[in-house]
């Protein structure tokens, strides 16, 4: 169970968060033309102190870029996407950029990959449980970064967040993506609503 939402908004956070990402990959998938395979989401509270370490749990200890979105609406949040420079130019080859990037081109492309997955995964929850989401302007956080510094507790406005993390593969070019959501503590009783309404249609 996660903490803030009881034993069957957690089961059905979870389940939406599996169908939504499914839809997200078959998106990327048709976008790309590339099978991507995406993780089972992994849901957490997480103290806002302890973001930085989550972060460096999923990437390792690499240097990083990192771009962000927010989202409000049904729930308000961020979206996270954290890449190597590897991946980072691999996703730019998908998504039709050739020869070596500029600095130019480097930002656009972290900012289209937070737009494409952050879209595809926070609309699909949203779909499903009948809440209007609206996306800010992607805006970069940073490059070659120490993982542990993607986030800095103390900018945010927040003391613990609900985290939910999914790894993107492209399976024929050996990519990965990492995306988080962060919902800031105060708006997990807005979910919890949403995930009750939804339990609701269920049953009718």
């Amino acid at each position: 169970m996660i903490n803030g939402l009881n034993e069957d908004q957690s089961a059905a956070l979870q389940e939406l968060a599996n169908i939504g990402m499914g839809q997200a990959g078959n998106s990327l998938a048709l976008i790309w033309k590339e099978f991507v395979h995406l993780s089972i989401p992994r849901i957490a509270m997480v103290d806002a102190s302890r973001l930085p370490d989550l972060i460096l749990s999923f990437v390792g200890d690499t240097a990083v870029s990192a771009s962000r979105q927010a989202f409000h609406g049904g729930f308000r949040g961020e979206v996270l996407v954290v890449v190597t420079a590897r991946d980072r130019n691999g996703l730019a080859q998908l998504m039709g950029y050739e020869g070596q990037l500029d600095a130019a081109e480097r930002e656009e492309v972290l900012l289209d990959i937070v737009n494409i997955l952050g879209g595809a995964c926070v609309g699909g929850i949203a779909q499903q449980v009948s809440a209007e989401i609206g996306f800010s302007a992607p805006s970069l956080i940073g490059e070659d970064l120490d993982p542990l510094d993607v986030i800095n507790p103390e900018q945010l406005a927040i003391d613990t967040a609900l985290s939910l993390e999914v790894c993107f593969q492209v399976e024929n070019r050996s990519l990965t993506a990492h995306l988080v959501i962060l919902l800031p503590n105060n708006e997990v009783g807005a979910l919890a609503d949403l995930l009750d309404q939804f339990l609701c249609t269920l049953e009718a």
